[in-house]
């Protein structure tokens, strides 16, 4: 059968790339806000552990279960629903995840014990993730290539301070003796189902291969004439196969590509030491300066503050991009996260060091600030570098560093613990601030190097072969 093949006419308002501008924004706002809700509510929860302990008469070793519980169901998970858009569509994916985590966080604030906790916070992740891992998509969805650097600045924003924020305000609710833990997980649900109402009213599918399948329908039942089909529906794969690729591409770069390994190995471990301090911050301000909940909830706004810092200082670095790339191409990314790399170290070993009853508490929080204004511009850096370099395989090379970022945050809170107690928290955070100082030569390597190391990879030649013959056909 001959296809007649249903395509976007130029500057067709129904193609997500031409949006109008206030509905771009509405777009990509409305995205991530659900970015901030799941960051929020993924952090927070630690700040109950007080009440929740008394009230489920459970240990803090299982409520800290409960913290990582999160994030093994938010990094493990995008790996199989990644597919599902193809098939089903943003938006609906959108609407899913936001009821169900809705579901999950009521579950939570229903719990009679701390094994539906667990369950519950599993559960959570798992439809956060999928929400929270369409935005970089949606982004692309509606934006150019050059326009793209500060929505994703905005999303990075949203989703580092919301692990900030979301302690702050938590430390407010769990030090009302009326309110605890569920009021948490309460005030979350309330957030979320809010959310729910904003997707259903203002977002649109932004997916231009689904927009267009929709089309291809629609004239098929006008005409009655089946010959007409969109590119997506001549060339699709099926479910199963497209779960396969969405599994097993991300663990293969993992294990042969530098680039991705090198990176998801920082910001791994940059990661874990974000939640290591979200699960141990609270405990150490509230032994070392006597802080109630509620004080130590606002010590968390110190990660808000640095991930402003990071945001500013990314407006800085998008000007070096834009300057620097002809010549450096994509490292031109990396000139910001060069000196990012020195902040982390140096941060941890502000905050181990001065974190002392004779040192007034703002010095520590001032290394806590440090660290996460370069942690912010890490996270940063790893989306726009790895889609830079790996084009049409950038969903599967972030996913395989969501994956390790993820498994990192769900490990550290669990080892953290017991690893502290025997070192102290000051050795133990030394031994962090030592392996991060470890890992500063990472993005000076691939500055000077990067476009060498990819070289010899045989996927950054496939891309590179690509985007030469696209090139050609363009001239």
């Amino acid at each position: 059968m001959n296809f007649l093949q249903v395509t976007f006419e130029d500057n067709d308002t129904r193609d997500p790339m031409n949006f109008s501008y206030k509905k771009k924004w509405t777009i990509t706002l409305v995205a991530c806000a659900f970015t901030g809700i799941v960051a929020a509510a993924a952090s927070s929860f630690s700040m109950g552990y007080q009440s929740m302990m008394q009230d489920l008469n459970c240990t803090q070793f299982q409520a800290t279960v409960g913290l990582s519980m999160w994030s093994i169901g938010f990094g493990t998970v995008p790996l199989i629903t990644s597919s599902f858009t193809e098939e089903f569509g943003r938006l609906n994916i959108y609407i899913v995840s936001s009821f169900g985590f809705l579901l999950t966080e009521i579950m939570i604030a229903l719990s009679p014990n701390i094994q539906t906790v667990m369950l519950g916070r599993l559960l959570g992740g798992a439809f956060g993730s999928t929400g929270s891992t369409l935005v970089g998509g949606s982004v692309a969805d509606v934006w150019k290539p050059h326009e793209r650097g500060r929505p994703m600045a905005f999303f990075a924003l949203v989703a580092v301070a919301g692990t900030g924020l979301g302690p702050v305000i938590a430390g407010v609710i769990e030090a009302s003796p009326r309110l605890g833990w569920r009021w948490i997980q309460w005030i979350h649900a309330i957030f979320t189902g809010a959310y729910f109402i904003l997707v259903v009213l203002l977002m649109e599918e932004t997916r231009a291969t689904i927009v267009l399948t929709r089309l291809a329908r629609k004239k098929r039942k006008e005409t009655g004439d089946y010959r007409y089909q969109a590119k997506a529906e001549i060339e699709k794969q099926s479910l199963i196969t497209l779960i396969k690729i969405s599994c097993t591409r991300p663990i293969y770069l993992l294990l042969t590509e530098p680039v991705v390994q090198s990176f998801s190995l920082w910001i791994g471990f940059t990661w874990g030491v974000v939640y290591t301090l979200v699960e141990s911050v609270s405990t150490e301000f509230q032994a070392i300066y006597g802080f109630d909940v509620q004080n130590t909830g606002l010590i968390f706004s110190t990660l808000v503050f640095g991930s402003f810092i990071g945001y500013f200082a990314n407006i800085y670095q998008e000007k070096l991009y834009q300057k620097y790339y002809p010549r450096k191409r994509q490292e031109a990314r990396l000139y910001l996260p060069c000196v990012a790399a020195t902040l982390i170290p140096i941060g941890i070993f502000i905050y181990a060091w001065t974190a002392r009853p004779e040192v007034h508490w703002i010095a520590p929080a001032i290394g806590l600030t440090i660290f996460m204004a370069g942690g912010f511009v890490i996270y940063m850096v790893v989306f726009l570098y790895l889609a830079d370099c790996y084009g049409t395989y950038a969903s599967s090379a972030i996913a395989g560093q969501s994956m390790c970022r993820n498994l990192a945050a769900s490990i550290f809170p669990l080892f953290t613990t017991q690893m502290f107690a025997r070192l102290t928290d000051k050795w133990g955070l030394t031994l962090f601030g030592c392996i991060g100082a470890a890992l500063v030569p990472i993005p000076w390597v691939l500055f000077f190097y990067g476009s060498r190391i990819r070289a010899r990879s045989k996927v950054s030649r496939k891309i590179l072969e690509e985007e030469e013959l696209q090139n050609n056909m363009e001239k």
